[in-house]
């Protein structure tokens, strides 16, 4: 070696490289400009000879060992840097012609570095991972990992025969915010690579790379390069639609699907038998078009896909990930998947995908203690592991993690145009001592449960992703009554999108698990969401969890001695969510009563479909999503309190709901009537909100989807009869275990709605509480009906008539319209008034609608016996009509021995006697809104 190339020679600064401990190979590696010329070093360290190659002028230099390990260099006679190459011979005899990857500069600026260390490049993902790139005129490869404790890191795969000391990465910048980068000229896509770290005490590991955009399929797990920005997309006109739309007035119905087991294929079987690894998955494209179709085909608006994103294990579904920025190599590439989202854009169907940002898993070759120290989870087991799940939690508060997390987010809206994310087990998130006992984990700062670190991400994340303004929605998958998860962050809340109805699916899927004869007993759990209903922006859900770990499927919880039975009870249950107000969520197979449990390793048993119940199903559920687009009221009024309203939810005797739904600017409204008793009613008198005309448009029972046919296919025009405190009544028939649907069509000249918000006498009209005040809201209002008492100065009479007796076929005691004008017949015993906006008759033949009588071949009477003693609430859904025809549902007998309670107070029932000791008297009184009372004769 040359004196003056020998002067020029650090030899501890070689021995570092050489040990592969050094974090600023740049600073011996490549060219450097020196007194005595150009200083060009190089380690190869399976190199027997290296010539320098001037571009230029295709001078030739040939470069010295000055390490055995394969450290060279040489002084080359030049004042200024200018390109070259490496010719290398290397100890087997081959020969290669390489570019030098140290001698490029750095690629992140100081407003790079600056963004990631206060945790807001929101597009750290341009310069994290690998990525195919052109520096200088030269092709290749750029890699960059952030490894802030690592002592060095070295870019390893087939390209360097996985030696960590050839491609050792220069760390920029400082501290917590400091990266490590190389560009290796020459590398192409599909280049198999890791990162090899050595930790502060010089253990070497390979990790795979956490902002990777494709890995190998398992059970290999390196990272794989790919260009990501070569795909060419032609959803221009969805995406611009997107970023003008708000959902939460729009259809949003939803088709969750695990991609590895909607559709999967036979495994495939090598020349030894062996199975061929992921033969059995449909590529991203096959899929695309046999998905589209058949959502297009049901009537679904979204499909939403449990996790693509690279994991290693799958019976974990996809929720425990290694490969936050990757789609899975099980169906695809990474183009592939773009062409899945660019196909299903194309036909019209959006798409969102499952993220995980709650906890990530142990393998070795992941995130877990990533450059030997806890990089993205807490040092702390308390705060940094789930003991049930066996993961690790996320450390929220530093910035490093955070913009990991937030960036990915962005990732998948802006690089693969998914419409959505929905967020897993943000509960997980939110509660410090999620899953954990007494000691399992540390408090907050102020000695509470709430991780406030988590808090703020989720702020800042939702935050972010409402500014970027492009349509995207973000849902979270929360099961506690956390407040304001869909709430303005300015306000104290999260700033969700949406938030799935926990509450109510469990509630729900408990009621109809319960045998029809018994769900009197548990009414509350079928009304009670509506308490909260508009306290966050909901989605219902039948989703995966519903259908694993020995829950069966959604037929399977249904009651019935036979799949009919239980396809007549899943009918009613499908069709009541699809009327309740907020988004709609199904699992594939439920929509055509798949029998068996979800398993992720084995397709759909689609096979069903061929049995005549399944595809009554699946035929009963395309028709009740074409219902969902083609009404407004059903979705567009989805968080306004004002397009839901009782009609009567005091039917739990019959199990029986009725409610109308209403939309805004269309002023569609819907009728739904809710049978969840196997009890059929004939003719039954249902309040209406104006006077008009009813269409039944949907009953579950039609013979087209398995049912017995009792449909109403008259229209119904509505009478002045008072019901369910309503003016207007239709009287229809109800099949046992249905529901059926109405439009609701005004009289010209009638008032467009009545809701009883004008009338202080009358109750409101029965909407849920927004979540702003108590649930008190869906009861009776601020009244409780009308009081009806003795009229002053006058005696009526009721008196005891005998079974026998026949009651009168035309006599009618005529009410005029104010209550100071009162008959003049003496005669007449029976006497009542009402107040000025509401006359009232009591007749006595059988085509009127109220009569007291006392036949025993009456079919249905309500008994006053003690023992049975039953109350008629004049809650929103009271009727205020006592009549004996066949199809109205009660009558009042007037048995001596028998005592009836008509009541309007839950607290103060009242007793109307048939006792000759004890007349009672009716009267009038302004002051008091219709109320029965008793009164002793004096």
């Amino acid at each position: 070696m040359e004196q003056n190339l020998y002067d020029l020679m650090d030899w501890a600064g070689i021995e570092e490289l050489v040990y592969s401990e050094s974090s600023n190979p740049h600073g011996m590696l490549g060219p450097h400009l020196t007194e005595s010329g150009l200083l060009i070093q190089a380690l190869i360290p399976t190199a027997a000879e290296i010539t320098v190659k001037i571009s230029s002028t295709g001078k030739k230099y040939s470069m010295e060992m000055a390490d055995d390990a394969g450290f060279f260099a040489v002084l080359v006679p030049r004042k200024s840097l200018v390109p070259y190459t490496l010719l290398v011979t290397y100890d087997n005899g081959t020969k290669e012609e390489l570019q030098d990857p140290y001698a490029f500069g750095a690629q992140y600026t100081q407003e790079d570095l600056k963004k990631f260390e206060a945790g807001n490049h929101y597009s750290i993902y341009d310069k994290m991972g690998a990525h195919p790139m052109t520096i200088n005129g030269v092709s290749g490869v750029y890699f960059s990992v952030w490894a802030p404790c690592a002592m060095r890191v070295s870019v390893v795969g087939d390209f360097n025969l996985w030696d960590g000391r050839r491609h050792q990465m220069r760390r920029v910048g400082e501290g917590e915010g400091s990266v490590f980068e190389l560009f290796i000229p020459g590398l192409e896509t599909g280049a198999i690579y890791k990162y090899e770290i050595k930790t502060k005490a010089g253990l070497p590991m390979l990790k795979a790379d956490p902002y990777g955009n494709y890995s190998e399929l398992r059970p290999n797990n390196a990272s794989v390069v790919w260009d990501i920005n070569q795909y060419q997309w032609n959803d221009r006109e969805w995406m611009d639609k997107r970023a003008k739309t708000d959902t939460k007035d729009k259809p949003l119905n939803i088709y969750e699907v695990h991609l590895g087991s909607w559709i999967r294929k036979d495994t495939a079987k090598d020349e030894s038998g062996e199975n061929v690894v992921g033969s059995e998955f449909y590529n991203y494209r096959e899929i695309a078009v046999r998905l589209a179709e058949y959502v297009k085909e049901m009537g679904y608006t979204h499909v939403e896909l449990m996790p693509v994103m690279e994991h290693p294990l799958d019976e974990s579904w996809g929720y425990q990930v290694t490969g936050y920025y990757c789609p899975t190599s099980r169906y695809g590439t990474p183009d592939d998947f773009m062409y899945f989202m660019d196909y299903m854009h194309g036909q019209g169907i959006g798409v969102i995908l499952d993220w995980v940002p709650a906890h990530f898993p142990r393998d070795a070759y992941g995130m877990a203690a990533f450059d030997g120290t806890c990089v993205y989870e807490h040092m702390d087991p308390r705060k940094g592991a789930h003991p049930h799940w066996g993961t690790l939690i996320y450390n929220y508060g530093r910035p490093g993690v955070s913009n990991f997390l937030i960036a990915n987010a962005l990732f998948w809206t802006e690089k693969y145009h998914v419409d959505g994310i929905r967020m897993d087990a943000v509960a997980s998130m939110l509660y410090l001592d999620y899953g954990k006992n007494d000691g399992e984990w540390v408090p907050n700062l102020y000695g509470g449960n709430e991780n406030l670190e988590a808090m703020e991400f989720l702020r800042h994340l939702n935050t972010v992703y409402r500014e970027r303004g492009n349509g995207a929605v973000i849902i979270a998958e929360e099961s506690t009554a956390w407040p304001k998860i869909t709430g303005n962050p300015k306000d104290g809340g999260l700033g969700f999108d949406y938030k799935w109805n926990m509450g109510w699916m469990n509630d729900f899927t408990n009621y109809m698990h319960c045998d029809p004869f018994f769900r009197k007993n548990n009414y509350g759990e079928l009304t009670f969401s509506m308490l909260y209903a508009y306290s966050e922006d909901f989605v219902l859900v039948f989703s995966h969890d519903e259908v694993v770990h020995g829950k069966g499927s959604m037929i399977g919880k249904m009651p019935g001695d036979t799949l009919e039975k239980q396809a007549e009870n899943l009918r009613v249950a499908y069709a009541f969510m699809m009327g309740h107000p907020g988004k709609k969520l199904l699992f594939m197979g439920q929509e055509y009563a798949q029998l068996r449990e979800w398993n992720e390793g084995a397709s759909l048993d689609w096979d069903l479909l061929e049995v005549p119940v399944h595809k009554n199903m699946r035929d009963y559920v395309k028709a009740l999503n074409r219902l969902y687009l083609e009404h407004p009221a059903l979705y567009e009024t989805d968080y306004d309190p004002d397009g839901f309203e009782w009609i009567n939810c005091s039917y739990q005797e019959e199990s029986m709901v009725m409610f109308t739904r209403r939309s805004k600017d269309s002023g569609e409204t819907l009728l739904l009537v809710c049978n969840f008793d196997n009890v059929d009613h004939e003719k039954f008198r249902v309040g209406v909100p104006f006077e008009g005309k009813y269409k039944e448009i949907f009953n579950s029972d039609a013979k087209e989807f398995g049912g017995t046919g009792k449909v109403n296919g008259r229209v119904k025009t509505s009478k002045k009869v008072e019901w369910d405190e309503k003016e207007n009544s239709i009287e229809i028939h109800i099949a046992p275990m249905s529901v059926s649907i109405y439009t609701c069509t005004p009289e010209p000249k009638a008032k467009k709605a009545d809701t009883g918000k004008t009338d202080t006498g009358k109750m409101s009209a029965g909407k849920a509480s927004a979540g702003k005040t108590s649930a008190g809201k869906t009861s009776t209002g601020k009244t409780s009906g009308k009081k009806v008492e003795a009229v002053k100065g006058e005696q009526a009479v009721q008196t005891v008539v005998p079974e026998n007796a026949k009651p009168a076929s035309k006599e009618t005691v005529p009410v005029k319209e104010k209550p100071g004008d009162l008959p003049e017949k003496k005669e007449e015993v029976k006497r009542l008034t009402t107040s000025k906006t509401e006359p009232k008759q009591i007749s006595t033949k059988k085509t009127e609608a109220k009569q007291i009588s006392t036949k025993k071949a009456e079919p249905k009477q309500i008994s006053t016996k003690k023992t049975e003693t039953k109350q008629i609430s004049t809650k929103k859904t009271e009727p205020k009509q006592i009549s004996t025809k066949k199809a109205e549902p009660k009558q009042i007998s007037t048995k001596k021995t028998e005592a009836k309670q008509i009541s309007t107070k839950k607290t103060e029932p009242k007793q109307i006697s048939t006792a000759k000791a004890e007349p009672h008297k009716l009267e009038t009184s302004r002051k008091e809104p219709h109320k029965l009372e008793d009164k002793k004769t004096e």
